[in-house]
């Protein structure tokens, strides 16, 4: 695939760059413009995927607050609804009408809130685990531990907090109510800093950790939305949040969750040190996006 085209875009409190693969923005033999993104993860993290989408025009970019795109307003969070206009206004930009779009986790998140406003610019979406606690049966307890999280970070620094995110995405079943008694894991345990460096301005555990999850969907919008909506999780995510919040939401649209190969990251090809299983994730993607041609 040719190197990428970098663009900039300036949006409401943020200066956003994306990236264009492909032939041109123009539709490749009349194929959408495939748009891929995540949250907090950068567009860095769909190197492998984009590889096997050589066929098509792939559009990436970097969230506010992450990487290459800033925020120029000085706010310390962001929410689902901020990113789905810069996600629009990058969209837009292209000019090239509705597109396909593969979003991944927070990048899921931001991607409903975007179809329940401006459905008009997508036609095909697959949200691949959403971790949105609002639509779990236990959603209570599970947004009380999103809640200890930010917390903890914001008391004990990095380390300690990325140990409990760890402990908390990879968990199987509900949380309990009793979930305060579980004994904390240890930052040591998973090569994390055990010392506090002072920093507060991590995207996952400042930026977006309770607004993503704390996201409540608009299901009147999304089931009045002209988009293709494929809800999609994990072979080896059964039973985690982000794979249960996936099931939670498809049986709201009426539908069943697609399984894809691998697991909450089966798209990632050794970016971020993480392998999945990304041409055989591609191939499924492929196979989702041409039932709704």
């Amino acid at each position: 695939m040719a190197d990428p085209v970098t663009h900039k875009l300036a949006t409401k409190g943020a200066e956003i760059q994306y990236d264009v693969r492909g032939p041109s923005t123009a539709a490749a033999d009349g194929e959408r413009v495939l748009v891929l993104i995540g949250s907090p993860m950068s567009a860095d993290g769909f190197a492998s995927l984009s590889s096997y989408f050589t066929d098509r025009t792939v559009v990436t970019y970097d969230p506010r607050g992450v990487g290459r795109s800033v925020r120029t307003d000085g706010a310390v969070e962001s929410t689902p609804e901020e990113h789905a206009d810069d996600v629009r206004r990058v969209i837009e930009a292209l000019g090239v009408g509705p597109v396909d779009l593969f979003a991944s986790s927070g990048g899921a998140v931001n991607a409903l809130a975007l179809v329940a406003r401006h459905s008009e610019l997508v036609h095909t979406l697959v949200a691949h685990e959403p971790p949105t606690v609002q639509v779990l049966p236990d959603r209570e307890a599970a947004l009380a531990v999103c809640a200890d999280l930010h917390e903890t970070y914001q008391r004990e620094g990095m380390g300690p907090a990325m140990a409990k995110f760890i402990a908390v995405t990879s968990r199987k079943g509900p949380f309990q109510e009793n979930w305060r008694d579980e004994p904390a894991p240890s930052p040591a345990d998973f090569g994390l800093p055990t010392e506090d460096d002072g920093s507060r301005d991590d995207p996952l555990l400042g930026q977006n950790l309770r607004t993503c999850t704390g996201y409540r969907p608009d299901f009147a919008a999304l089931g009045a939305a002209s988009t293709h909506i494929v809800l999609a999780a994990g072979k080896e995510s059964e039973g985690e949040l982000a794979a249960r919040a996936a099931a939670e939401l498809a049986a709201r649209i009426g539908s069943a969750p697609v399984i894809f190969p691998s697991h909450h990251g089966g798209f990632l090809g050794g970016e971020f040190g993480q392998q999945g299983a990304p041409e055989e994730f591609a191939g499924v993607l492929r196979k989702v996006l041409d039932t709704h041609r």
